[in-house]
This record gives structure tokens, sequence and C-alpha cells, in this order.
């Protein structure tokens, strides 16, 4: 879809599921100004055209036994899609890693990690070394959580 194609209410309305998405659909209504039905049907559009990936629960890092959060940076020993692929079913296998991103300068990949503590972040340290060679493997322990969303701005729709 286009830019186009969503306007002030469908980012109002985003802006909302973004902060509580059990919010029922009249109750987002009443907030934008519209009846139920087409606040539905504008949610509807937005998860068809992809907008909407999924609707889930963020779970608190604490409660799940998991408050430490790592960065771990590697650089490729090369950078061919052998490696690549085999990198990204590594990745996806460990559930740990809860985040990872290819980046542009020094570090080619980011990764973020939760764990319990440090032996389980060695655990996982291991893991991927053992499975995968990497030129460096830079990793900073997270000491506390200045900002966290999983919100994204929507006045660019």
């Amino acid at each position: 879809m286009s830019e186009s194609d969503y306007d002030e209410v469908d980012q109002k309305i985003l802006a909302i599921l973004q902060v509580d998405s059990d919010l029922p659909i009249a109750a987002i209504a009443e907030r934008v100004g519209l009846s139920a039905t087409p606040v539905w049907r504008r949610i509807k559009r937005m998860e068809s055209s992809g907008l909407i990936r999924a609707r889930v629960a963020v779970v608190d890092q604490k409660l799940a036994n998991v408050p430490m959060t790592i960065f771990i940076g590697v650089t490729a020993p090369r950078h061919a899609m052998e490696w690549f692929k085999k990198f990204r079913a590594l990745i996806e296998d460990v559930p740990e890693v809860v985040e990872a991103y290819r980046l542009t300068g020094a570090t080619d990949y980011i990764m973020k990690v939760v764990v319990p503590d440090i032996a389980a972040y060695d655990m996982v340290y291991q893991r991927l070394i053992e499975e995968l060679e990497f030129t460096t493997v830079n990793s900073s322990i997270s000491m506390e959580e200045l900002k966290f969303t999983t919100a994204v701005p929507t006045k660019y729709l």
C-alpha cells in the first residue's frame, strides 16, 4: 500500500493498538470519533496489507526470569551467502536471541540476547562459536533499560 492509503484516523488507530491491542473496538472508535464498524474495517485492512503483522503479548523479562540483556556484535569471517544462511539458521534456533540485525560499518551483525545470568549467556556464546566461525565477537551487558517500546511512529504513514 502507498502512503496515501492511510489517513490520520488510521494513524490514531494504529497508535492506540500499539499501546493496547486488547482494547475493545468500541473504545477505539470512541477515541477516534468513528463508529465501531469502520474502525474494525480499518484494522482488518491494516492487517491484510501487512502493516499490522501480529498482535502479541509483551512479556516482562524480569518476571520471565531473563532479566539480563546482552548485545552481541559479530564480524563475519567472510561475506558469503553460505555463511549468512548458516548464521541466520543458527540465530533462529537460539531462543535467547530475541532480535538480530545486519549492519553497516565495522560490525556486521548485532544480536539482542536475554538470559537469566552470565552462566546462561556463556552457554549461548559457546553454542554460537561451536556452530559457526566468527572473526570477532563483542558483547555488551545492558546495565539499565532507558527506553523500551514495540511501537513505531505512525506519523509517516
